[in-house]
């Protein structure tokens, strides 16, 4: 299906699917573990086993997503373009930090690459040290005990960074709709990432063809 000229297409439905259900798992994970670490919320919701086996299944199952999302072309090229750090994210950070309007940034700005590549590295340290204190075989005593102070930090670290980024994006309707729908205004795209504006003549020619993949 192919977006109205006056959209481009930003997300298809893998990169939407990959996004959503790790969400869906991630929040899961913080609600549960703030049932298990705060007093008056473990009393309301009660049923403590029940909730210590939806933490550690949805955190051991936080990376899936993302390794089934990499069998499919536009999650591998999404990943590929988070993963590389550019004279133009140098360049965007700059103009953060003295607060210029003329901002380049490509598909993702440098500040998402920063939040992906700390949300994949937070997660893998929240699964050892996860791991680490669920199954006491795994390791002595003096490494589950340093495991759990490193996992407990971290969680509220995971935590502050889930806020800011969903205020940010409650922040930028347009950019929800990309997420959402996977399409988004030109003029935002121009405005936002001007680099990828000019750019994804290729991606999107290739992302319409595939009609079942795009189709909000």
């Amino acid at each position: 299906m192919t977006p109205p000229s006056d959209r481009l297409m930003r997300f298809d439905r893998s990169v939407r699917w990959v996004h959503q259900a790790t969400a869906g798992l991630m929040l899961t994970c913080l609600a549960t573990a703030a049932c298990l670490y705060l007093p008056p919320l473990a009393q309301l919701v009660g049923n403590r086993r029940t909730v210590v086996l939806l933490h550690v299944w949805c955190g051991t199952a936080l990376p899936v997503p993302f390794l089934c999302g990499l069998a499919l072309r536009a999650v591998r090229d999404d990943a590929a373009r988070l993963s590389r750090f550019g004279r133009a994210d140098w360049a965007w950070l700059r103009a953060v930090r003295r607060r210029l309007p003329d901002r380049p940034a490509g598909k993702f700005n440098a500040g998402q690459k920063l939040y992906a590549h700390w949300t994949l590295g937070s997660m893998l340290v929240m699964l050892g040290t996860g791991l680490a204190m669920w199954w006491t075989g795994l390791a002595p005593l003096a490494w589950r005990m340093g495991a759990t102070f490193v996992h407990d930090w971290v969680a509220w670290a995971v935590g502050a960074s889930v806020v800011a980024h969903v205020v940010m994006a409650l922040r930028d309707p347009e950019a929800r709709k990309g997420m959402s729908t996977g399409t988004v205004d030109r003029g935002w795209a121009a405005r936002e990432h001007p680099l990828w504006s000019h750019e994804p003549a290729r991606d999107n020619e290739r992302m319409a063809q595939d009609g079942r993949q795009v189709s909000p």
